[in-house]
């Protein structure tokens, strides 16, 4: 089991990186990291809270460390949010409750879908809709994959981290990695089969 104390500890050797540095690293991760979470959690306030808390969590002990380091970081330290959200939620609710939630919130106008990332130079109305309902599918496809399937796809496939950068933000082997990967796109072809040409 991976904990944040496992994470590296910035050296006194390090210099210290521009606060401005910080600040834009964050700024180019937080919509991404947001969609991470709303996907595991379904709850836009409880994402924006897990991105929050991870945010804070990276400025306060990480910051100090070469900026290269900050991306597994960061999303190490996204996972174990995610990971104790789902703790403290699991006792709260049953089977039933989620799935009630669950169909609630699809229809909630808050929520922000993978479908809000269309590409505003398609101008085609046709090209649209089929986008729209392809990345529809593949958030409903994404939910339902297992939570670790779908934190190492989002994190290879969408913001491109290698095979070790993901094993070292999801605390676990290159191994494990390759294997939930694979499952999650073998899983993720084989619902959305069809939606391309």
């Amino acid at each position: 089991m991976s904990t944040e104390e496992e994470l590296p500890q910035a050296s006194a050797s390090n210099q210290a990186t521009c606060p401005d540095d910080m600040e834009q690293f964050l700024k180019s991760v937080e919509v991404k990291a947001f969609r991470m979470a709303q996907l595991a959690t379904l709850n836009r306030e409880d994402a924006l809270d897990i991105v929050q808390d991870s945010m804070l969590k990276l400025v306060q002990k990480y910051q100090h460390l070469d900026a290269e380091q900050w991306p597994p970081l960061f999303y190490r330290i996204l996972h174990n949010k995610i990971r104790d959200w789902r703790r403290r939620n699991k006792t709260r609710s049953g089977v039933m409750a989620w799935l009630f939630a669950k169909a609630d919130r699809r229809h909630d106008e808050e929520i922000i879908g993978i479908d809000d990332f269309e590409d505003p130079q398609s101008s085609n109305p046709m090209h649209q809709l089929q986008e729209h309902k392809t990345l529809t599918k593949l958030e409903i496809a994404l939910l339902a994959l297992p939570e670790k399937q779908r934190q190492v796809f989002l994190l290879r496939a969408w913001q491109g981290f290698s095979v070790a950068e993901t094993a070292l933000a999801m605390g676990c082997s290159e191994g494990t990695i390759k294997t939930h990967y694979s499952r999650a796109v073998r899983r993720l072809k084989s619902e959305l089969e069809g939606c391309w040409p």
